[in-house]
């Protein structure tokens, strides 16, 4: 064969060999992307009919300026008990015989329409900082305003949320991927908690960002309604702040989502679940 067409068959062969480890790369390719895409549908509650699915819409701001005052400030009558949370949560105190909380909860369900189950996690946190950070003064119903707006207490997207404090499906939001509306935030967790490795999501009833519950959830499981409502307690009393004066409950829900907006929309919340409570008797 002459020379030329000896090189023009290397140059085809070569070409022929490039072209089928391309072929193999984008095979593997569509794998791993295959992968995170399923990956990212199982952890992710599917897409809501209509808007409305959102539970912050649904909600109405109150007509009130920002720093004037605080919510009534309830406190928890009773006092939390250790065996409502699955292993390696965290721990509650012990009562003297009775579950005065799950009793406590029970009672103020039937008052403000909170589901039982999460009154029962976010009456644990405050008992729980207010023993370890008296100062601060959060009360349950600031949490469950905020539970209430950021997930509907656990069950956003159809969830039901369980005996042992986890929804019946994993409640993850939107990518954090600079889309309008949306702030970017790159993946922090390698997917562990939100089931996306390009972007960070928010996760579990209280919608902690991957990166802010490695700082405050303490090792623990974000989709769980006791270990949410704790962290999210820590988070909103961090620095000294006192949630029972007007200064620092409008920091501290500000902190948790600069928006007046929703810090109305909890205020009401949280102002109408504590006077509705008031009736509850626990002995």
């Amino acid at each position: 064969m002459p020379p030329a067409e000896k090189q023009q068959a290397r140059t085809r062969r070569a070409g022929l060999a490039v072209l089928g480890r391309l072929a193999v790369v984008v095979a593997v390719l569509g794998v791993a992307a295959t992968a995170v895409l399923v990956t990212t549908r199982v952890s992710t509650p599917p897409a809501g009919q209509t808007t409305t699915d959102i539970p912050a819409l649904s909600v109405q701001a109150a007509d009130v300026q920002p720093g004037s005052t605080a919510p009534v400030n309830a406190t928890v009558a009773g006092a939390p008990v250790a065996d409502t949370q699955p292993a390696q949560q965290p721990q509650q105190h012990q009562s003297s015989g009775k579950d005065l909380l799950s009793v406590w909860a029970a009672k103020v369900a039937s008052v403000t329409g909170v589901p039982a189950r999460a009154l029962v996690g976010y009456g644990n946190a405050e008992l729980a900082v207010r023993e370890s950070q008296p100062g601060c003064k959060i009360s349950w119903a600031t949490l469950a305003g905020i539970g209430r707006i950021e997930s509907n207490h656990g069950q956003y997207g159809g969830a039901v949320l369980q005996a042992n404090g986890y929804p019946s499906k994993p409640i993850v939001g939107v990518p954090l991927d600079g889309s309008a509306g949306v702030r970017a935030i790159g993946d922090t967790d390698g997917g562990r908690f939100d089931g996306d490795p390009n972007y960070d999501r928010a996760v579990g009833p209280m919608q902690f960002i991957p990166g802010t519950w490695a700082k405050w959830g303490g090792g623990y499981d974000p989709q769980q309604i006791d270990a949410a409502a704790l962290a999210a307690a820590k988070y909103l009393c961090a620095g000294g702040r006192d949630m029972s004066s007007a200064a620092g409950w409008w920091q501290g829900v500000l902190s948790y989502n600069n928006s007046v907006e929703y810090a109305q929309k909890v205020f009401g919340l949280a102002d109408s679940y504590a006077k509705a409570a008031q009736v509850v008797k626990v002995s």
